[in-house]
Parts: C-alpha cells; structure tokens; sequence
C-alpha cells in the first residue's frame, strides 16, 4: 500500500515541478506584454498664461484642465506590436469645459491627435508601413510607457514639439501613493520649434516623469513648458501634472498588476518547485521503504488459556 501511495506522490510532485518550469519558461513572455485591450483616460491640471493677441504680451495665469485619451487598435495589432490612437487637449478652466473643445473657442490652448505603434514589451516605437495609415510615423524612443523591469538608465523619449527623441535621465526614486517609483528627467532647452501650427519658434521644457519599474506604467508626469517667437517673445508658459484623483486611480491599478504578476511569475513558481521536491522526496521514501515485512520476522507466540484444574 505505501510503495503505491508513494507511487502516486511521485507523480504529483512531478505535476507541480512541470507547474513551476512552465511559468517560468512561459509567463513572462505572455504577461510582461502591453495589453491588447487599453482604453484608457488620464487627466491632469494646472496653470497656463498665453498670448494676448490684442497686446502681443502674456496674459493672465489661469487654471486648466488637461486630457489624453489613449485607445489600441487591436485589429492593427499583432503579438509583437501595438498600434495606438492618441488624443490630447488643453483647455482653460472655464465655465465647465467639456474634454477638448473647437479650434474656434478661445479656452482651447493645444490639442493633437496622433498614431504610432509600439513594440509590446520593451515600448520602444516602431516604425513602418506595416502598422499605420499614410502619412503616420511613430517617431523614436518611448511613446507612452516605460518597459517592464525598467532601469535606472537613460532612455530615448518622444517630444512631439521637437519631432525627435529626447534623453529620459533616471534622477531618483520616489514613493507615490505607496507605490515606489524611478523619476526620469527631461530637459529641452530653447529648442528650435514649431510651437503653433505654421509658427516657428523656439521651446523649452522640463518633464519629470514618475514610472513604477515593474510594469513600467507612469503613474505622474510633470511639465514646465515655455514657447517663444523667433524674436524672443514669450507665448506659452504653461505647467501640468497628473490630478490627485489620477495618480490615486493608477496607483491602484499598478498594486494589482504587480500582484497578478508577482503570483504568476514568483508565488506559482516557488510553490511548483519547492512543493515539487519535498513531494518527491516524500514520494521516493514510501516507494522504497513501503514494503511488506518479510515472513522470517518473529510472529506472535500463541499463548493456550490457563485454567483451573
């Protein structure tokens, strides 16, 4: 009975050893992957002062609302690469504006709309015919998440002002709701530009942009950003970072994700392979010491009852 019993442990433990190597050999590939299905909202806010056109001076400071709206399109997809559709608007905050607004409303302060791919795993931008409409380019570097198991290293970042990639220099590492975080700097400087549509200037910024290195979501980006006309005249100063509310919402979600990852990826692993081994070992013990005892051992000496003569 117990060389059977053993028989049966052994297979077991084999069953969660192949449960271990399987995640580990299978699940990172699959789960460290951008999702196919993002449809997501991220909202920020700050203050802006633009040109006045009446006096050719800054106005005003005044609180805006910023929003960008970001959708994969899974048909143009693939298992490799993502193909993103991005829409972002800022507007003054003023009497209850809707998201983004008319290019005619004087509340509008910049709105674009772009398309680019991305590769699924490292978020490095792809190019090619293969993945977008005419006349798109997804640019270089980083688009709109850091990779997963991100560094403390430079990357190469998109600025859609300037048309090319920028450096993305690993400053420091700071907590956000819980959550630790790699900050990366951006700075630009007085760049050439074109800061409006048809209108050349210069630009200059300053980002900081807080990513959690495990799943490489960024959970806040902050932006000081002036644009100049060719002849030194100031006509943006504008400053944004992600609401409260965001950065609790995403702070939320990337605590899930790395649980779901680190169950997959670490916990399954560990109970397959250390749960394995002491099966086996259980397993190899009653299978060869189970035995029936063999006839030669002492039997019980039958006693006859005593009576009373």
């Amino acid at each position: 009975m117990r060389k059977n019993i053993g028989i049966v442990v052994i297979g077991l433990s084999g069953f969660l050893l192949l449960i271990g190597l399987l995640t580990v050999a299978w699940a990172p590939g699959k789960l460290e992957k951008t999702p196919l299905d993002v449809d997501s909202v991220t909202r920020l806010e700050g203050t802006v002062a633009k040109v006045d056109s009446s006096t050719g001076e800054l106005g005003e400071t005044q609180p805006v609302l910023a929003t960008s709206i970001t959708k994969i399109d899974s048909n143009a997809s693939d298992d490799d690469v993502a193909v993103w559709t991005s829409t972002s608007c800022v507007v003054i905050d003023e009497d209850d504006p809707a998201d983004c607004l008319e290019g005619t409303d004087p509340r509008l302060v910049t709105a674009s709309t772009d398309v680019f791919a991305t590769d699924r795993v490292t978020g490095l931008a792809v190019a090619g015919d293969r993945y977008l409409p005419a006349g798109a380019s997804s640019g270089e570097g980083l688009r709109n998440k850091w990779p997963f198991d991100a560094e403390k290293r430079t990357y190469p970042y998109w600025d859609g002002t300037l048309g090319a990639a920028v450096e993305a220099t690993y400053d420091r590492e700071e907590t956000i709701e819980g959550v630790q975080t790699y900050v990366y700097l951006v700075e630009i400087s007085d760049a050439d530009a074109e800061i409006s549509e048809g209108l050349q200037g210069t630009y200059s910024s300053v980002k900081e942009i807080f990513v959690e290195p495990i799943t490489g979501s960024i959970l806040n980006q902050t932006d000081d950003q002036q644009r100049y006309l060719a002849d030194g005249t100031q006509v943006l100063d504008l400053q944004l970072a992600f609401t409260p509310e965001q950065i609790e919402a995403g702070a939320a979600d990337t605590k899930d994700n790395i649980a779901g990852l680190n169950l997959i990826t670490r916990t399954v692993p560990m109970i397959g392979f250390i749960g394995g081994a002491v099966l086996l070992l259980l397993g190899l013990f009653l299978a060869t010491r189970g035995g029936t005892p063999p006839a030669s051992r002492t039997r019980a000496t039958r006693r006859e009852p005593v009576g009373v003569k």
